[in-house]
């Protein structure tokens, strides 16, 4: 079987993120999967329009979509796809979502794309040659003390229920750093990570669509990003996920193990 190339997969979030962009601000059909976990109809044809592109070009491959799970296939070439990941910023015409595709090879990361399409901004990676915004080279920041880090999370859409609802860390790291963000797209919280914009990011109880592109995208970008025990692997379950700079990482990763 062929492997893609980073263009493909550029192309088809490309597509995707025009989907997303007709849609946007219009009168949508919600459903709730949860008590604040919803899906649109846009979610539904921007996933069918991947999936589709995907199928035609790549015949025989498997994919793991957020809205309509593990498509058989190969399990040798894996796409992860969020076909809209930012749904519930979506949905309130807050203007912070993107498309999210990633692929791998024999269960490594090989390939990545998180597209906004609002901001007509391209992150791509590709392992072990680097990471770009557009044609520009993407680098984390060299912050060095959380005091003078600006970071971002997220909290899990059963914050309500669950005992690991992320707040006493968030409270804490408020104290400590610049400030804590919280965008609402994990995907778009590593690209920030891997420009720079952001100093690090955690959080907890996550998929593999909400990270494997823009984890790959971080990484290649000089960033290091695990799981909470240290684990690199951002395809399997459950995850919860931390991602900064070589120095960073392990004073954020020792704040972020307390709670």
């Amino acid at each position: 079987m062929n492997q893609p190339t980073l263009t493909d997969l550029e192309q088809i979030a490309l597509q995707a993120g025009q989907i997303l962009s007709q849609g946007y601000e219009t009168a949508l059909e919600i459903r709730f999967k949860g008590e604040i976990d919803l899906v649109t109809e846009v979610d539904q044809r921007s996933e069918a329009a991947i999936l589709a592109e995907i199928q035609r070009r790549f015949p025989g491959h498997q994919i793991l979509a957020e809205e309509s799970g593990a498509q058989a296939g190969s399990a040798e070439h894996l796409w992860v796809v969020d076909p809209l990941d930012g749904t519930v910023n979506y949905a309130h015409g807050v203007p912070v979502f993107s498309v999210s595709i990633a692929y791998a090879f024999q269960g490594q990361l090989r390939l990545g794309v998180v597209f906004d399409p609002l901001r007509g901004e391209l992150f791509r990676a590709q392992a072990g040659r680097g990471a770009w915004l557009g044609s520009r080279p993407l680098r984390v920041s060299n912050a060095a003390e959380l005091g003078r880090s600006l970071l971002v999370t997220g909290f899990p859409y059963d914050i309500r229920t669950t005992a690991h609802n992320n707040l006493n860390t968030y409270a804490r790291l408020a104290l400590q750093s610049q400030g804590v963000r919280r965008l609402g797209s994990a995907a778009l919280d590593l690209c920030y990570v891997a420009a720079g914009r952001f100093d690090g990011y955690w959080e907890r109880s996550l998929r593999p669509w909400d990270l494997a592109a823009g984890g790959l995208i971080a990484r290649e970008a000089g960033a290091i990003v695990t799981c909470l025990d240290g684990s690199p692997d951002l395809l399997s379950e459950p995850l919860s996920v931390i991602a900064a700079n070589p120095i960073l990482y392990p004073l954020l990763l020792a704040q972020v193990q307390n709670d």
